[in-house]
């Protein structure tokens, strides 16, 4: 596939690196030649310098026979007339723009379509972060909560510890302690490392476990591998910006929610909106005010600034007088390895270029994949693939998993039928129009993956 890629920064970098070892043709457009040379002389990646929504910089980027166009430079304006310019002038079949302004989202419906703005696709990188974070919200003590299927099932990434039932006892005894209860384990990574779960293999304290059920079974699931949190109540958002002010207005009604926020333009604004949130304006790193407002009591403090050195200083204070839990937003990658690889006293790191990073693999993957997370900093995949086709025509329909030449690191987790949810077994039949959840450890792999669900030229 001939991908273009509008943007050489944080997103369009990652998504570039995910996708040149998969049998693409990447060119990369970006108007800063020290970043290109880098990303050129790292990948077998082609790279144009110039303006991004420049016609003549489009056609040498090879506009006119490319499969798709990912425009996801910092201006939405550019992303969105990138778009525009592709389809009139190059008929670039499939355009994809990342939009971070409300005001264009809000209107998505009236804009987004080939008679005005030929976006085909958009992704509202605050959105995904914010319905994530919510998530997490709802599921205390995941590390990530990933959703299949219109959230008919997830696959939920935990930490086992001490106090967890599993702990210590083969994965086989999961039936043994839930009876009624579908669940399985698709990877176990143990100080690092990618072990294949077998129902032999013992779960380890400190083990990352990731698990797949019903949606409805998740907080039954995780007590197996650490004692059950309770749920949060008292929550603590640090920075009123859309992220903040959108993550409050979904808390509000089933939690008590308070914004600390510098702007008083901002608070007055929050304050006119939202209904049962308490307003703060302050300095989020102020240790008397977060005192003041009794941040011993907050079971999870989120920080959510646009500035990472304030979200984790924040954080690791917060923490320190007696916050609970804690979440932080981080752009920088490097501040993101720093925080998960050291003994800095944060929960979770969130990054808001993987959450987007994952919504266009959703989007770029081929063989009827509709659902993609990129995992373990983009060297794992989950992916919701759709049996299309017939027995005659697809290479995974009427037949049973243990059939299924799987690649290497590659299994099937679970299976959802209509509103079903079928917890995957070696012996469980693939259907037509199943919607097929399986996770790679390795995701160097997925090519293989996207073949096994490309049904054959003979299906119409």
């Amino acid at each position: 596939m001939k991908i273009i890629i509008l943007g050489g920064g944080q997103v369009g970098r990652t998504l570039a690196e995910n996708l040149v070892g998969e049998d693409n043709d990447i060119t990369v457009v970006d108007h800063d030649p020290n970043l290109l040379e880098q990303l050129s002389s790292n990948h077998d990646i082609r790279t144009i310098c110039g303006h991004a929504s420049h016609p003549r910089i489009l056609r040498d980027a090879g506009c006119a026979d490319a499969d798709m166009l990912v425009a996801v430079t910092p201006s939405d304006e550019t992303n969105m007339l990138a778009c525009q310019i592709a389809y009139s002038l190059y008929k670039t079949p499939k355009r994809i723009a990342r939009i971070r302004s409300q005001e264009y989202v809000d209107f998505k419906d009236e804009l987004f379509h080939n008679d005005d703005m030929p976006v085909e696709h958009i992704i509202s990188p605050e959105q995904k972060v914010t319905h994530y974070i919510k998530r997490l919200v709802d599921y205390p003590g995941a590390l990530q909560v990933m959703e299949f299927a219109g959230g008919r099932a997830s696959l939920v990434a935990v930490k086992a510890y001490y106090g967890g039932k599993l702990v210590g006892h083969a994965i086989s005894s999961l039936k043994d302690h839930m009876p009624n209860i579908e669940t399985r384990v698709a990877a176990i990574f143990r100080k690092g490392q990618a072990i294949k779960p077998m129902g032999t293999t013992i779960i380890e304290a400190g083990d990352e476990v990731f698990f797949i059920t019903d949606t409805r079974n998740v907080r039954i699931v995780m007590e197996e591998m650490q004692k059950l949190e309770h749920q949060y109540r008292r929550v603590m958002i640090a920075g009123g910006g859309n992220i903040g002010a959108g993550l409050a207005a979904m808390l509000e009604e089933n939690h008590h929610v308070k914004i600390i926020e510098r702007s008083r333009e901002r608070c007055d604004l929050i304050s006119q909106t939202l209904q049962h949130t308490y307003v703060l304006e302050g300095d989020i790193t102020d240790a008397r005010l977060l005192s003041d407002e009794h941040i011993e009591d907050i079971d999870v403090f989120i920080a959510l600034t646009d500035d990472d050195e304030a979200n984790i200083m924040s954080a690791m204070l917060a923490k320190r007088m007696g916050a609970k839990k804690t979440m932080v937003l981080i752009q920088r990658q490097h501040y993101i390895d720093l925080v998960e690889d050291s003994t800095i006293n944060i929960d979770i790191a969130i990054s808001p270029q993987r959450a987007t990073v994952s919504a266009l693999l959703s989007m770029v993957r081929r063989g009827d994949i509709v659902n993609a997370y990129s995992l373990r900093r983009g060297a794992a995949e989950a992916i919701e693939a759709i049996a299309h086709g017939d027995e005659n025509t697809s290479k995974v329909i009427g037949k049973a998993i243990n059939e299924i030449k799987l690649p290497p690191g590659t299994t099937i987790g679970a299976i959802v039928r209509g509103h079903e949810v079928v917890i995957a077994h070696d012996d469980t039949i693939i259907h037509a129009d199943d919607h097929v959840i399986l996770f790679l450890v390795d995701k160097k792999y997925v090519r293989e993956v996207e073949r096994l669900f490309q049904p054959s030229a003979l299906f119409f």
